[in-house]
């Protein structure tokens, strides 16, 4: 294979860098090693920083966020559900940090106006009523799944290709110039490579490994972020704690449940990490504060992500670690066509894929101008099921009794399943249970599977998409990774419904896992 650029990296960074430059008529290879979103991008909060969090620590990021916010505002609303956001102070916090905020606050050019507490308990009446400050801010949230697949479409129908599941392992030089990537198929085992003219590590947690590949350096920071996942929405709007950022501290409404963290642990290696009970205890006992509620709360599961910070300084803690993203040109380690874009925010996307692109296109000769800061995002219907609460509205909609409900805690009938796996197959990808329900909402409920599992598999094989030995490989994968983000939450109503569960899949159908 050869191409203009080859990106590392699937992820939301990766994703919209390479609408950028197709944009920009540059021929894109993306690859990666899992499927889209499978690192920091698909495991944070899903907020949209208005900066407001920054503003004591870097008013620099603090100003991008706020930026690059109004933007996906608008031109990607699709993505975005505008809840705004308050930041709250309950009895005890920092009483010169509370001082201090609105003033940061105006310093950043961020709005933030104060709130009578009553007015606060008001508007959210979960909160604590031992709540002494609280303003509102121009926060909202966006479905990371939805603004990466809606990237990656646009891409994709200008010429982009996606590797899924492929490994560099390597790449091959000549003098001061990268030749190709080496690339392993982690499902197959075959090689393949790929010859670029300029490469990109966009691969977030991986940057320090693959710089390391290329014989260049980066001075990687590994830290894990633990998040919670409620079963119902327990906010209209983002909920902040008015204080130096710490473990929980954020909850993000999102659809119909609500995601709340998160924690900050320092890792050695960005190996394959999950929460732990310890963790997940610590974030509840941090959130009663802010929201008593929190105590008595069902959790339908938890999740981590590894941020990819860089070190650039005495090692003060990873909380006092820029958020701000860095632009690595390696040409100072002796390679003049490879790149690393790496930390950042989710926020801050799409201004990272500008820089990059900018820096492309300038190696390249092209001087065509980034459009991707006012050509809104197009929507492509076949991945809209990210949203939650999208399939049950659709649905009541347009009711078909001819098209059964195949996942009834998020009421995703058979047609959206459908519609998933065919535009999955016209980019030629191989549908499998763990991409569905990436794609949609499947699994994602309550019941983490119990049911939805084996029915979306029996539609599967019934159409043809799946054999009776690949629907029981795919139906375990499927269930291993629900049961990742369950064990740690497994306390009340969800543990009566993974015993169950076990019961159905294990007793009953003899699926050991």
């Amino acid at each position: 294979m050869h191409t203009q650029v080859l990106i590392i990296g699937a992820g939301v960074t990766g994703l919209g860098l390479a609408r950028d430059l197709v944009l920009r008529g540059i021929s894109c290879i993306i690859v990666e090693q899992g499927d889209i979103n499978s690192g920091a991008s698909g495991r944070n909060h899903g907020l949209l920083h208005s900066g407001a969090r920054y503003v004591s620590s870097d008013s620099e990021v603090a100003a991008e966020c706020l930026e690059e916010a109004d933007i996906l505002k608008r031109l990607a609303p699709q993505c975005v559900e505008e809840t705004g956001g308050l930041f709250v102070a309950v009895e005890g916090d920092d009483e010169r940090f509370i001082a201090d905020f609105p003033g940061l606050c105006q310093k950043a050019r961020i709005p933030a106006q104060s709130l009578d507490i009553q007015e606060a308990l008001e508007m959210e009446p979960c909160l604590s009523q031992k709540i002494i400050a609280a303003y509102r801010v121009p926060d909202a949230t966006v479905d990371p799944f939805k603004l990466a697949l809606q990237n990656f479409c646009e891409a994709h129908n200008h010429g982009t290709k996606l590797l899924r599941y492929h490994k560099v392992v390597g790449f091959k030089k000549a003098g001061n110039r990268l030749i190709s990537a080496h690339l392993i198929n982690t499902e197959t085992g075959a090689a393949i490579f790929v010859e670029a003219d300029q490469f990109i590590s966009a691969a977030g947690a991986w940057c320090g490994e693959i710089a390391r590949m290329a014989g260049a350096d980066m001075d990687m920071l590994y830290s894990k972020g633990s998040l919670t996942v409620t079963h119902s929405r327990l906010s209209n709007r983002v909920i902040n704690r008015l204080r130096k950022p710490a473990d929980g501290d954020i909850l993000v409404p999102g659809g119909t449940v609500s995601i709340f963290g998160t924690t900050s642990l320092r890792m050695d290696v960005p190996a394959d990490v999950r929460p732990t009970v310890r963790e997940v205890d610590h974030l509840v006992s941090e959130g009663a504060a802010m929201i008593p509620g929190m105590e008595n709360v069902r959790y339908i599961r938890a999740y981590a992500g590894i941020r990819p910070l860089i070190r650039s300084g005495p090692d003060a803690g990873d909380r006092s670690v820029s958020r701000g993203f860095i632009l690595v040109d390696h040409a100072e380690d002796g390679i003049d066509n490879f790149l690393t874009i790496s930390g950042g925010k989710l926020t801050t996307y799409r201004l990272m894929a500008e820089r990059t692109a900018d820096r492309v296109c300038e190696r390249l000769g092209v001087c065509k101008p980034c459009r991707t800061k006012e050509k809104p995002l197009p929507v492509d219907p076949a991945f809209e099921w990210t949203e939650p609460g999208l399939a049950p509205r659709e649905w009541i909609k347009h009711p078909d009794h001819h098209d059964p409900l195949l996942c009834e805690c998020e009421m995703i009938p058979a047609s959206v399943i459908e519609s998933v796996v065919n535009a999955f197959r016209s980019q030629g990808g191989k549908p499998s249970l763990k991409a569905i329900g990436l794609r949609t909402r499947m699994g994602k409920g309550a019941c983490q599977g119990s049911y939805c599992g084996a029915r979306v598999t029996s539609h599967l094989c019934d159409r043809g998409d799946l054999t009776g030995l690949e629907a029981r490989k795919e139906l375990r994968r499927f269930l291993q990774e629900r049961w990742k983000g369950e064990r740690s939450i497994l306390w009340g109503g969800q543990l009566v419904q993974s015993e169950l569960k076990e019961a159905i899949y294990c007793g009953l159908l003899g699926l050991e896992m």
